[in-house]
């Protein structure tokens, strides 16, 4: 039997006493993790080798966070939070809006911050694209699983990873009740109090593209 492959981390954080605790601290608890200082540099080493999850500072020289995890996202349905040592709700909802699937504020408990890793890693495998070509269809909604893309009417319905998650597991539970416990669990990994606006994916699939 293979050994189980640790998840490898992308983190990407320009102070350097918190990446290196950070690493230290991934590492001890069985994460492969490769570090930048910059987004340039971010990016360079995403496209060098993609990992399994990004963990990206805000604030960064060169292109900041947000910009990065757009451009990760061009690319790749990963796992990515942010960290900011700001907590104001503007820079959450940018973040989540160019694709985040969560926002930890620093300073950070380092026990939070890898829950919240796991969490979405769990979510990641939850839905991860099986063996050979998947496409659902309901009504004139088709979403081609393995492409990550979404149509209506032959029309493209642009999601966010989040809101593709979401449109997925209702796809793939027809039929079926889900309360929002259940897709606080399965969409995003951890039970979460607050407006999970699991609401969103529907709307958005049932807009007509203009």
């Amino acid at each position: 039997m293979e050994a189980a492959t640790s998840p490898h981390v992308l983190f990407v954080e320009d102070d350097e006493v918190i990446r290196e605790v950070t690493r230290l601290a991934l590492e001890r608890d069985g994460f492969e993790v490769t570090t930048a200082a910059d987004g340039p540099a971010g990016l360079e080493a995403f496209l060098a080798r993609p990992p399994d999850v990004a963990l990206l500072d805000v604030m960064l020289p060169g292109m900041n966070g947000v910009s990065l995890c757009r451009r990760i996202r061009s690319e790749s349905l990963i796992p990515v939070i942010m960290l900011s040592a700001r907590d104001d709700a503007v820079d959450v909802v940018v973040g989540l809006e160019a694709g985040a699937d969560d926002y930890v504020t620093k300073p950070f408990d380092g026990s939070v911050l890898l829950a919240r890793l796991r969490a979405v890693l769990r979510r990641s495998t939850r839905h991860g694209a099986a063996p050979g070509p998947r496409t659902l269809r309901f009504g004139d909604v088709e979403i081609d699983v393995d492409g990550v893309e979404v149509s209506r009417g032959g029309r493209p319905v642009a999601l966010t990873p989040t809101e593709m998650r979401l449109l997925l597991h209702f796809a793939e539970s027809p039929g079926t009740v889900l309360s929002r416990d259940m897709l606080l669990e399965s969409v995003w990994g951890y039970a979460s109090g607050g407006d999970s606006r699991v609401a969103c994916a529907g709307r958005s699939a049932s807009r007509s593209p203009r």
